[in-house]
């Protein structure tokens, strides 16, 4: 596995030597191991507050975060090297690579969502049938109902799979819904799409990074990196099988998609990638830099680990409320209004979607986090309701 070389440089503008080499060591010797447990991935974060907000943010590991910030001081000084930054990028397309199971070559670099499904959108003839989820993330649904004499139909995320037909050419559907963390019936969806004819795009904004999720069984993906994959904002991941990917043109093709990036800055012919590099998008480097690190740390504990991780602290916060256990790192409860603004208040950072509070639970979060946030919401409803709140 990479490691950024440690190394030391002059910021005049901070008016001192910036001395590297103890985090970038130490995170060598964290990540090169055969693998990471729960507990030493946890000492790479640093939030003072119980975090359960990962649904719509991901918290950085420390070392991501400073490896964002070093790049960042660079530009200030005039030392950033973007060569040396395209290694980051290189380091984020192998962890997410290792982390679904797909090659690295046909992964592809971006930094929306949005963006790599309207290629999708823009692949499609007109009268093209795509099959979506009620309530979906709008960046999976607008780029296909913006798309001219294209048919969007929308059904409830229970009956996807069966509302697949002979006429259906794509499902596009997240692996889990933002606003409540349900799960899509993937086998079942995945078996409908096969049995007749039509291709899948699936979403893992919301399940990569904690979820396995059966890319090798699906025709494109796309995945923003800054949620459960701990990434900035400005990154995001495209991949797809060799047949689908053949199927869609490079439209926004610049400099980055070149076949040789820093020989492809001028002039004609066309001269692409030939995997799927020729739908990058020239990267905004510091924020490549300060996911690199955390992508690795993800591969370096597992999927798996995580994954049980995740759930078995949303189902502790589950019974403290005394709900059913579920499958889903994200929880979803209906509570008055100002509740999420109060929890924030205890030091419980938690979102509102959909008119219910929305808690997600991550690898930075621990049992503590989880039972402060029940007695800060026990607090908050009782009062609520008339009683002291103690």
């Amino acid at each position: 596995m990479q490691v950024e070389h440690a190394r030391k440089v002059s910021t005049p503008l901070m008016g001192h030597q910036e001395d590297r080499t103890l985090s970038y060591a130490c995170w060598s010797s964290m990540i090169g191991g055969m693998g990471i447990s729960i507990r030493e991935a946890q000492r790479q974060f640093g939030a003072g507050v119980a975090f359960l907000n990962t649904a719509t943010y991901g918290l950085p590991p420390l070392a991501a975060h400073e490896a964002m910030l070093a790049a960042e001081r660079d530009r200030a000084a005039g030392l950033m090297v973007p060569t040396e930054l395209d290694e980051a990028v290189a380091r984020s397309r192998a962890a997410f690579a290792r982390l679904l199971g797909v090659p690295a070559a046909r992964v592809a670099c971006g930094p929306q969502a949005s963006y790599f499904v309207g290629l999708v959108a823009a692949s499609l003839p007109r009268g093209a049938v795509v099959l979506v989820a009620d309530g979906d993330f709008t960046s999976l649904l607008f780029p296909f109902a913006a798309r001219r004499g294209v048919v969007v139909r929308s059904v409830p995320l229970e009956r996807i799979a069966e509302a697949v037909r002979a006429d259906v050419d794509v499902v596009a559907v997240s692996a889990v819904q933002s606003s409540d963390g349900r799960i899509a019936p993937l086998e079942e969806l995945i078996a409908a799409a096969r049995g007749h004819g039509a291709r899948i795009l699936l979403d893992v904004t919301q399940a990569a990074g904690w979820l396995p999720v059966p890319a090798a069984a699906v025709d494109w993906l796309v995945c923003s990196g800054y949620k459960w994959l701990m990434g900035p904002r400005g990154t995001c991941f495209f991949t797809g099988t060799e047949e689908a990917l053949a199927g869609l043109s490079a439209l926004a093709a610049g400099w980055y998609a070149g076949e040789d990036v820093w020989d492809s800055i001028y002039g004609l012919p066309l001269r692409l990638a030939a995997d799927a590099r020729r739908f990058d998008i020239s990267p905004a480097w510091q924020c490549w830099a300060g996911h690199a690190p955390a992508l690795e740390l993800l591969a370096g504990v597992g999927v798996a680990a995580v994954h049980d991780h995740d759930v078995a602290l949303a189902r502790r916060f589950q019974a403290g409320l005394g709900l059913p256990p579920g499958d889903s790192a994200i929880v979803s409860v209906p509570v008055p209004d100002g509740t999420a603004d109060a929890l924030r208040r205890d030091g419980v950072i938690a979102s509102v979607r959909a008119g219910r509070l929305r808690c997600s639970f991550h690898l930075s979060t621990t049992e503590d986090d989880v039972d402060r946030a029940l007695a800060a919401l026990s607090a908050h409803l009782a009062v609520g309701s008339g009683g002291s709140g103690r």
